[in-house]
């Protein structure tokens, strides 16, 4: 709702929202927001009149997309996750292609449609190298201590900024240097309870992040989320990582999201009940272990589609030609 309007799309709201899998009284008004969006989307539809549509698997793109087909509109979906969600399932007899993420999505749509493309990634973070003395100096870090870099997304993520707050003496012992992305929910909160404890330095605490390149570019270690768009970027920024899978997603995609990778040895997991006593032990031992950093770098990387973004618009480009 920020980032959009800031680089210059306007933005049509849909009344809808998921249907909750226990009886509550959302789901009461359910019927009445998807007649109500379907209306909405006919009229956006007739007014803009697009050459194609593209839907990302949120819950405005289902009576979007649904509108549009039903008028011959030319349409894409992109699945971002490992498990595709239940939007994207409902519209894939109804495009004609279905770009994906992650291989072996055949189980949830037509073969013949599904493009193996990756999630677009911002352009910055495809250009790391020759970047570390630049982030380092940026974000005031030593040359001669390693950086670990944690990402709790925009809004923040209370178990790992637990995570940090009660294990800090461990970091502080082990002088590793922390860019910590705590998130604008956190921020007032953690900047208190960081002024509290002694760190010589060592952590320096950020409500957003803006230069990803550079923050990017000085980690030695990653811990982040397993959101699919923080998956695709950790592939290729090519980072050593531990993703500790948020349990309060859409049927616990983060979780498959973190275990794609895991399974080809390309991360390492944490789960978020275990996060308070294990990930920062099992992230210091694995900035101290130089032959795993190698290995976990090299397969993340063999995962990345860094060409997403041009390889998404050929498809659509194709529909419209």
């Amino acid at each position: 709702m920020q980032k959009v309007p800031e680089a210059g799309y306007a933005i049509e709201g849909l009344w809808i929202s998921g249907l909750q899998r226990k009886l509550t009284l959302d789901n009461l008004s359910f019927p009445f927001k998807v007649i109500d969006s379907l209306n909405k989307s006919a009229k956006i539809i007739k007014k803009f009149k697009p050459h194609a549509v593209v839907g990302v698997g949120g819950y405005a793109s289902g009576p979007l997309l649904r509108v549009a087909t039903g008028k011959k509109v030319p349409a894409v979906i992109q699945e971002q996750n490992s498990y595709a969600g239940l939007t994207n399932k409902l519209l894939a007899k109804k495009v004609q292609k279905i770009c994906v993420a992650y291989p072996n999505m055949e189980r949830f749509f037509p073969q013949e449609k599904v493009i193996l493309t990756g999630n677009p990634v911002r352009k910055d973070i495809t250009e790391l190298a020759g970047k570390r003395s630049l982030g380092l100096a940026h974000f005031g870090l030593a040359e001669d201590k390693p950086v670990l870099m944690i990402l709790g997304g925009s809004l923040g993520a209370r178990t790992l900024n637990d995570s940090v707050i009660e294990n800090l003496t461990q970091l502080i012992e082990a002088e590793v240097q922390v860019i910590w992305q705590c998130g604008r929910f956190y921020f007032e909160e953690m900047t208190e309870k960081l002024a509290k404890t002694e760190h010589n330095g060592l952590v320096h605490l950020y409500e957003f992040l803006k230069e990803m390149d550079l923050a990017y570019a000085s980690a030695d270690v990653v811990i982040s989320r397993a959101g699919a768009l923080s998956v695709s970027e950790l592939s290729i920024a090519g980072k050593p990582t531990i993703f500790v899978p948020s349990p309060n997603v859409a049927e616990d995609h983060q979780s498959k999201n973190a275990k794609a990778m895991v399974d080809n040895d390309a991360a390492v997991l944490v789960k978020d009940n275990e996060a308070r006593d294990q990930l920062i032990n099992r992230a210091i031992e694995l900035i101290r272990d130089e032959a795993q950093k190698d290995r976990l770098s090299k397969n993340i990387k063999a995962m990345a589609k860094p060409n997403a973004a041009e390889e998404i618009v050929e498809e659509i480009v194709k529909l419209i030609a």
